[in-house]
């Protein structure tokens, strides 16, 4: 009998992703969700893919609750935690998001330890290695970021104490369990749903003219494609336990992303901007941009790392990123959403 993975987050964009890349490899699948009443719906968007016929279940456990987190985990022999909050802190509250992040992971750690699950791949992001603004320093996934600098926001400081609080965690309580984690850069690609996009709301925004100028952002982009696929390695491969790797392919300015965009996508991409922002009036429209606001600090920068490691010990090869940009784009335009 094919093995069963628990994926948390059923109806986010990753999370989708990597229950169908889990299903077209055999595996069965049992994906948390928050209330069983969104399950006609997760289930219709991985039907959109693949046909999970009995292979494919859901159960209903909450990253802020106990609840449920023991009965998900009877049977499965790993756990790919995908699920973190995005939104919902308070705003000016950089430390808003931690509770629900850090906590709802250990939860689910808890849970997979006492279960004897053989291995947990967790998301978390490459945000987590970036080092103060001005350094010179190439990062690597040996690194860690300071919670505590300015540069990061709610979301980014919340990845950043999750994932410490998770290796923290497995490494005093972790058993026989083993633990890696995936480190993604901007993660855009076709969508399975019009909910849960994350940063695809960015190529949203873009393709409904907004913002109006594009600031000098600089992105890692990585296909949700190429990271579900990322996470089912890291999941199999004997290589993987006790390491973070990159989840990232190539780096784009987003000027440049919204030229291509415009030039490639014909009436699709009609409305997307290309003018650049200056840097000094990106303080002025960041407040009006959730999307953007929390990476200012990064414009005009470039955050260097070295990204080899998956390729050389997953075999991870990240298609182009404007094969992604396109692919994303038109996904957008077919489920008609807007920015």
């Amino acid at each position: 009998m094919a093995e069963t993975v628990l994926v948390t987050g059923g109806t986010g964009f990753v999370a989708g992703w990597c229950i169908v890349k889990l299903l077209e490899r055999g595996y069965r699948v049992r994906a948390t969700l928050r209330s069983l009443d969104k399950q006609p719906a997760a289930r219709a968007a991985i039907e959109t893919e693949t046909a999970p016929g009995e292979r494919l279940n859901f159960v209903a456990a909450d990253l802020l609750s106990d609840k449920g987190w023991d009965e998900a985990m009877h049977g499965v022999s790993f756990v790919l935690h995908v699920a973190s909050p995005l939104s919902g802190g308070t705003p000016g509250d950089r430390m808003s998001l931690v509770a629900p992040a850090r906590d709802g992971t250990l939860r689910v750690l808890r849970a997979a330890v006492k279960a004897g699950v053989k291995r947990v791949v967790m998301t978390s992001a490459a945000a987590t290695t970036r080092q103060r603004l001005g350094t010179d320093v190439v990062a690597d996934e040996t690194m860690w970021a300071d919670e505590n600098d300015p540069q990061f926001d709610a979301y980014r400081v919340s990845k950043i104490m999750a994932e410490k609080a998770a290796w923290d965690f497995m490494r005093a309580e972790g058993r026989k369990t083993e633990f890696a984690t995936i480190l993604p850069g901007a993660i855009f690609g076709p969508v399975l749903t019009r909910e849960g996009l994350g940063s695809v709301k960015i190529i949203a925004d873009l393709l409904n003219g907004s913002p109006r100028m594009v600031p000098k952002l600089g992105l890692w982009i990585v296909d949700v494609r190429d990271l579900a696929d990322l996470h089912v390695a890291a999941m199999e491969s004997k290589f993987a336990p006790g390491q973070r790797f990159y989840g990232v392919g190539e780096f784009m300015w987003m000027d440049d992303m919204a030229r291509m965009m415009r030039e490639r996508l014909g009436s699709i991409g009609a409305k997307v901007p290309t003018r650049s922002l200056p840097g000094w009036l990106v303080k002025l429209v960041a407040p009006f941009n959730a999307n953007i606001g929390g990476l200012t600090p990064m414009i005009g920068r470039k955050f260097e790392l070295d990204a080899g490691k998956a390729s050389r010990d997953l075999g991870f090869t990240p298609r182009p990123a404007q094969e992604t940009l396109l692919d994303c784009s038109r996904s957008l335009q077919a489920k008609r959403v807007s920015g």
